[in-house]
């Protein structure tokens, strides 16, 4: 599949999978650490590709705050079928999608974050702006159930 193909898509659904604020790990005075997790799933008899993204808030190997978000995008027809590898019996998505996605995802678990921590004292805590791409390493491939 060439950069310049264009690839149908829309969002389909949103879902906060996961969402705890424990304060009793938080402290003003110490430093805090971020981990990321990202993972990409398929569901073939729809078409959809969802993006789950977790973040949590961490001081001493502790979490205080924790989210995860998923994001439900429809492949349209066309660009399913030009991801779909019928010899291989796979779905090759390719990285630069993977990563349009996951930010889009990112976007809105950064929304979440804020809508459920608004008017707290940990809406502060903000999710940074990250480089989507390098964190997604190459195309992704999805082994396709024979229908």
């Amino acid at each position: 599949m060439k950069k310049t193909d264009e690839i149908g898509f829309i969002l389909q659904g949103i879902k906060t999978e996961q969402f705890a604020v424990l304060a009793e790990n938080y402290n003003q005075k110490k430093e805090m650490g971020l981990g990321t997790e990202v993972q990409f799933k398929l569901d073939q008899t729809n078409k959809h590709i969802g993006v789950f993204i977790g973040f949590e808030f961490i001081q001493n190997k502790k979490v205080f705050i924790k989210i995860l978000v998923s994001c439900h995008f429809k492949i349209k027809d066309e660009s399913w079928d030009k991801f779909n590898n019928i010899k291989k019996n796979n779905l090759n998505v390719p990285k630069g999608f993977l990563a349009h996605i996951a930010m889009i995802t990112i976007g809105t678990t950064r929304g979440v974050l804020f809508a459920k921590t608004e008017n707290t004292s940990f809406s502060k805590f903000i999710i940074p702006t990250l480089n989507v791409y390098d964190m997604i390493n190459e195309d992704a491939s999805f082994a396709l159930n024979k229908e």
